[in-house]
């Protein structure tokens, strides 16, 4: 492969562009909850007014951990009717929780306290980022009166520096608000929580804790609608790319589609549905993308991953000879380190506000949205690789019938969650052997999934199945998590019994970090064996709606998810599947020997 196409989603070439940005007139962001529903607290209270901002934009729930610097802002959170502050069990997950969130609504939230809460929460904000969701992480700050003294705060490092954790924050986040005193709060506010919108990026507020519940004549009792300047495409440039991009793409003989995980920043979906319907190509996606485009679409072939694919999916991408890409990451683990077989001057790269055709011209300012729109209507029709790739696909074959009580198999088990999928539930993968079994899932119409593949977190699926399931209470979240990474954030568990959650949680237990042990094995990749089942029973303490199971082979798993879907389909359902520790899917194998290839390159000679 021609390493250089993985550069282009991050370097932009410094003087090629073909036109420049326009600036455009304002435009007020439409309230996501209706004004008769945001009844703060009737005095004008800073706190008050965070807390109508955050319904107006669709945050109706937020994810906090106490601090006592944040007790009195909470209080105000508490107080906003249309808002419901949920208390997690640290503020790891809390992050996480409003990463998940933020996943399915467009925007999530969080609270923590001063230093201790707010580099607890870093990893998540810093995941966030570079997941590209808006994120709107609050921290109650020192009092106002503590600023510009020499004084030494608890929960800090001891050093008269109150500005160490802005410091942390200003590299994951978008914009930073230390907010202080009353005069400049509301603009700081409006303008974190309109940044994060605007560039779909996590946003830092500090607010101290002496402001939140004092009156000010700005915090009006109907807040003022956001003020925000409309992207726009350059008209010129927009048809400019368009018309490069047909001339290219109508000369092919197989070109296809890949839809990336940028589409969703892009909010270019439904673009990209409307270009796919219209042209005919056959259409993939990057595994990131995955649950961002329909795959009951007729021409749908798969996951591209390079050799991971799915079944027959890489052989048609590679072998065409033109490919557009909508909002790619090319990283070390979405090219199996680098391997994939794809040749620039093949591809037409689009991202969320810029167009790069080959090893031609690139175009600035040309938004994805109207940049597929358009394409649509200029693109001859062309089935000749999907007609491939259906005249070369042979279905892949069922597992092996398992004998009577024989030790329960992966491959068995995905089979029957393939049978569990609908419209109304949701598939969160956690990063492990997990992303590829759930790769290979056929998500029905309708059907959610969620997996952070740039960041890779391990435990980050906990938090983020509550934030999911908080947002979209009409749909039973089933995530699957292996053991290793359950045991970084176990605790939350507690939260979604307490928020009254029905998810079913797979808790696949083969006895250590899989993933780790297929990219390099040692002693440190095997962890201690909890009696999961038994903690989950523990943390329930007959508070809520809660069944577990633990389950050996193909029978108990069908009878726990008999029971699951049936008499318990109300509860947290926890299901521990136990797996040989070797019994992972081919595609981690081979993905763990090329990303294990890539990581131990020996130094470029000096």
């Amino acid at each position: 492969m021609d390493t250089k196409i993985g550069s282009l989603d991050v370097v932009k070439p410094p003087c090629n562009d073909i036109v420049s940005c326009n600036q455009t007139n304002s435009a007020a962001i439409q309230p996501c909850v209706p004004s008769a529903v945001i009844n703060g607290c009737g005095d004008s209270t800073l706190g008050g007014h965070l807390a109508r901002r955050l319904v107006e934009v669709g945050v109706t729930d937020v994810f906090s951990v106490p601090g006592d610097f944040n007790l009195t802002l909470l209080d105000h959170l508490i107080a906003e009717p249309a808002l419901n502050v949920v208390g997690c069990c640290n503020e790891l997950n809390a992050g996480y929780a409003a990463d998940g969130y933020a996943r399915a609504r467009g925007v999530g939230a969080c609270v923590v306290t001063f230093t201790v809460g707010g580099l607890s929460v870093l990893n998540a904000i810093a995941g966030a980022y570079s997941e590209n969701l808006p994120l709107i992480c609050v921290v109650g700050g020192p009092n106002s009166n503590d600023y510009g003294t020499s004084r030494i705060l608890h929960h800090t490092i001891g050093l008269p520096d109150f500005s160490q954790e802005l410091r942390c924050f200003q590299t994951i986040t978008c914009f930073q608000a230390v907010v202080n005193n009353l005069e400049d709060a509301h603009e700081l506010i409006d303008t974190a929580i309109s940044t994060a919108l605007k560039e779909s990026k996590p946003v830092y507020i500090s607010i101290s804790c002496n402001l939140p519940g004092i009156p000010h004549p700005t915090f009006s009792r109907d807040p003022v609608p956001f003020s925000l300047s409309p992207r726009l495409s350059n008209k010129l440039g927009l048809e400019a790319a368009v018309e490069a991009a047909a001339e290219f793409l109508n000369k092919a003989v197989k070109p296809v589609l890949v839809g990336g995980p940028k589409l969703r920043v892009a909010t270019a979906g439904e673009a990209f549905v409307e270009l796919a319907d219209a042209c005919g190509y056959a259409l993939a996606v990057m595994p990131s993308a995955k649950g961002q485009v329909p795959e009951h679409h007729p021409h749908f072939i798969g996951t591209y991953w390079g050799a991971v694919s799915t079944a027959f999916c890489a052989e048609i991408v590679e072998s065409a000879d033109a490919y557009l890409f909508a909002g790619p990451i090319f990283n070390d683990y979405s090219s199996v380190g680098y391997s994939l077989l794809l040749k620039k001057e093949k591809a037409i790269i689009v991202q969320p506000d810029r167009v790069v055709i080959a090893n031609g011209p690139a175009f600035g300012c040309v938004l994805m949205k109207d940049f597929l729109k358009g394409l649509a209507k200029r693109l001859k029709h062309n089935n000749t690789a999907y007609e491939n790739y259906h005249r070369i696909f042979v279905p892949e074959g069922h597992p092996l019938k398992a004998a009577p009580k024989e030790p329960l198999r992966v491959n068995v088990l995905f089979q029957h969650i393939q049978n569990m999928l609908s419209g109304e539930t949701a598939v969160i993968a956690e990063t492990g052997d997990s992303w590829f079994n759930c790769q290979k899932l056929k998500l029905p119409k309708g059907c959610g999934y969620e997996f952070q593949m740039q960041y890779g977190s391990i435990g980050w699926s906990v938090g983020a199945t509550l934030g999911y399931a908080q947002a979209v209470p009409e749909k039973r979240v089933i995530a699957f998590i292996g053991d290793g990474s359950f045991q970084v954030t176990a605790q939350d568990v507690s939260t979604m019994l307490r928020s009254g959650q029905k998810t079913i949680i797979f808790l696949i237990n083969n006895g250590g970090y899989t993933i780790e042990v297929e990219i390099h094995d040692g002693p440190y990749n095997v962890i201690k064996n909890w009696n999961y089942t038994g903690l989950v029973d523990a943390i329930h303490n007959g508070q809520g709606k809660c069944w577990t199971a633990k389950v050996f082979c193909e029978e108990e798993l069908v009878e726990a998810i008999a029971t699951a879907t049936g008499p318990k389909k109300d509860s947290l359902c926890f299901i521990e599947v136990i797996v040989h520790k070797d019994d992972t899917s081919k595609e981690l194998l081979e993905w763990g020997s090329r990303v294990s290839a890539a990581n131990s390159r020996p130094p470029n000679p000096q």
